[in-house]
């Protein structure tokens, strides 16, 4: 059944109840927090394994292997006659210095082994019946709390991370995505960086990792609309509504581009359709619409790497695949990524992925006084949710020994 219709059988039988996919369905809640367990226990184990001499696809099969293990543990009971769907909802990106996002590469196109000093952005996403939770985490190779982190980078890591904090808190419902953007604006402009301007805050569905509703993180100028950047429309948002809180900051001027990487994650536009021609590109449609109907993934998925390089072309050339290109800041700049998970529910806005900024990585700069506020106001919801459950504990452990 559809997520938008009842069925009736011939018999005339009462229509059956619509099958709810947000979360005020408890079943629902569930997935999403199983898949957000997932993640993060995949970004914790990927943050470990960067250290010098680590290779990127290493890293990326490591991150892949962990999400599909720990899937393939849950919901194994069919539903209908059909095994629940589960796994991968993002392909494992590691993202290095200059590169911004979306690097994910093949076995046959390596590049250099990872060095003390690198700056690597790290992006996954894991989904349980289609139900989707997503992260990303900035870290130094080799960098400890004694590290000498350059300023920049300690202003621009903080910035991110800090903007992504306030965001998620900021989208709760009732509230509407304009004032995420100026929170964004502002916090950036206090620690005098930029907004990476094509990286957008999604709305997630059940198999829909970018909905309709958005949040851009920088108003557009009249030039850059010129030029064809698309404003987002108005939105606001609803209780049991679920969101990916996505922050790229740069010390440059945050206008990445594509560069000369091949691009090796994609979406299906499950809209369009186009009779190939190549033999390569239909043999890539088929495997595409059998594996990856709806969800991003990479080429290194396919069986024949050689076959899935030739036959992708077509495909993105005729409108049925959306390519998620390796974006790069100029060589120099500092960039930073952090992205986090909310789930809006009655209780509140309920974060449930990301790691915390590595010491490293945070500045002296103090921040202007609205973030300061909102910050205290985070940290003090935060502790008070710690000794709620510190206590919660004691009294479940007191009660068992009892």
């Amino acid at each position: 059944m559809s997520d938008d219709e009842s069925s009736v059988d011939v018999e005339g039988e009462e229509e059956e109840e619509e099958e709810i996919t947000d979360l005020s369905d408890s079943n629902v809640c569930t997935k999403y927090q199983e898949a957000s367990k997932i993640v993060n226990l995949a970004l914790k184990g990927l943050v470990e394994m960067c250290v010098a001499g680590a290779k990127v696809i290493d890293l990326c099969q490591f991150g892949t292997t962990v999400i599909d293990t720990q899937a393939k543990k849950l919901y194994t009971k069919k539903v209908k006659g059909a095994a629940i769907e589960r796994g991968v909802a993002f392909p494992v990106c590691i993202s290095v210095n200059e590169i911004v996002c979306n690097h994910s590469p093949l076995s046959s196109e390596e590049l250099p082994p990872l060095e003390n000093g690198d700056i690597v952005k790290i992006d996954l996403g894991c989904h349980i019946d289609g139900y989707i939770s997503v992260a990303a985490h900035t870290l130094i190779v080799g960098a400890t709390t004694d590290s000498n982190t350059p300023a920049e980078m300690r202003n621009v890591a903080t910035a991110a991370y800090n903007a992504m904090l306030i965001a998620a808190h900021s989208i709760t419902s009732g509230c509407d995505n304009t004032k995420v953007t100026q929170q964004v604006e502002r916090i950036s402009k206090a620690y005098g960086v930029n907004p990476i301007s094509s990286v957008r805050m999604h709305q997630m569905k059940r198999f829909v990792i970018d909905g309709v509703k958005e949040v851009a993180l920088k108003e557009p100028t009249a030039d850059e609309l010129d030029e064809g950047e698309e404003k987002v429309p108005p939105c606001s948002f609803e209780q049991n509504e679920v969101y990916a809180i996505d922050v790229a900051l740069s010390t440059g001027d945050g206008k990445a581009r594509p560069g000369e990487l091949r691009t090796t994650v994609f979406k299906r536009n499950v809209e369009a359709n186009y009779r190939l021609k190549m033999k390569a590109s239909r043999y890539v449609l088929s495997e595409i619409d059998k594996k990856f109907p709806t969800l991003p993934f990479t080429l290194r998925h396919f069986d024949d790497e050689r076959q899935a390089k030739m036959g992708v072309t077509e495909c993105v050339a005729k409108g049925l695949l959306t390519p998620y290109p390796s974006l790069f800041e100029k060589k120099g700049e500092y960039v930073a990524h952090f992205k986090c998970t909310v789930l809006l529910l009655p209780s509140g806005t309920s974060r449930v992925t990301g790691l915390d900024l590595p010491e490293y990585l945070k500045t002296d700069k103090e921040p202007d006084e609205e973030t300061g506020k909102l910050l205290k106001e985070i940290e003090d919801i935060a502790a008070a949710k710690a000794k709620k459950k510190a206590k919660k504990k004691k009294k479940k452990k007191s009660a068992a020994s009892s």
